[in-house]
């Protein structure tokens, strides 16, 4: 089999949320697979960063992907300096924690609008830009292990990444006819800057045991799902949710230790 059936050349990606943590682990993977990328944060020092590690340093767009017409003006932008648009990997979001009976409304809403919100209107866009050029397209959703079972201590969170699923499946469906494959990926436990606290306490240690592959994620872990469903290898797969979680959606999470 050839490895070009994984070979992004030629291929224009943008990865919203990707000046940090694993939206920076996927678009330096896409880059390496041949991309030229362009990523989207809301952090000018994080996106002085990225921005010295792409080929396109001047592909870096400050977005908060709540904001309707900053979206807009973010893939029109994207659209005039590459030419075209291939590939939308839905990254960006936010975490805070608290469980239901503790939740604000406000909480409520900054979470749900960041990630599902948030997606669907970066999707929309991408989509309109793909179907404009004619040449299909990838949309990589970013979800979570927790789309799939519940999160009580914070099930705003949950209920987002839930509602991410069902967006990639119905998108999924409205786009096939024009040639755009929409996917999501659900990471279960990743150390990043955000969660290296927790990973290297007493209950990281427990996740870590909970988990069959015996280890929290790292960023490259993410980059072959990423890949895959980006590149032509995955032209016949639509509407699907992969897990990247060392197994922990599959194991007795509940066992005792």
């Amino acid at each position: 089999m050839s490895t070009d059936l994984f070979s992004l050349a030629g291929r224009v990606a943008l990865v919203t949320g990707g000046n940090g943590g694993l939206g920076r682990a996927m678009a330096l993977g896409l880059q390496a697979a041949g991309a030229r990328v362009a990523v989207t944060g809301r952090d000018p020092a994080r996106n002085d960063a990225i921005a010295r590690e792409l080929a396109d340093a001047d592909a870096v767009f400050t977005l908060d992907v709540r904001d309707e017409a900053a979206v807009a003006a973010t893939f029109a932008a994207v659209a005039a300096r590459f030419g075209r648009l291939d590939i939308l990997v839905n990254n960006a979001g936010l975490y805070q924690g608290g469980g239901a009976l503790a939740l604000t409304r406000a909480d409520w809403q900054a979470v749900l609008d960041a990630h599902l919100t948030g997606s669907f209107l970066c999707a929309q866009q991408a989509a309109k830009t793909m179907i404009a050029g004619g040449a299909g397209g990838k949309i990589v959703n970013i979800g979570s292990m927790y789309s799939l079972f519940g999160a009580p201590s914070f099930p705003h969170y949950a209920a987002a990444k839930a509602g991410v699923l069902g967006l990639t499946r119905s998108l999924a469906v409205e786009l096939a006819p024009h040639r755009i494959q929409v996917n999501a990926i659900l990471p279960g436990w990743f150390e990043t800057d955000l969660t290296r606290a927790t990973a290297r306490s007493e209950a990281g240690e427990l996740i870590r045991r909970k988990t069959p592959a015996g280890r929290w994620g790292a960023g490259a872990d993410l980059v072959g799902a990423a890949v895959f469903l980006a590149s032509p290898a995955s032209d016949f797969v639509t509407g699907a949710a992969l897990p990247v979680d060392g197994g922990y959606s599959v194991a007795d999470r509940f066992r005792a230790d």
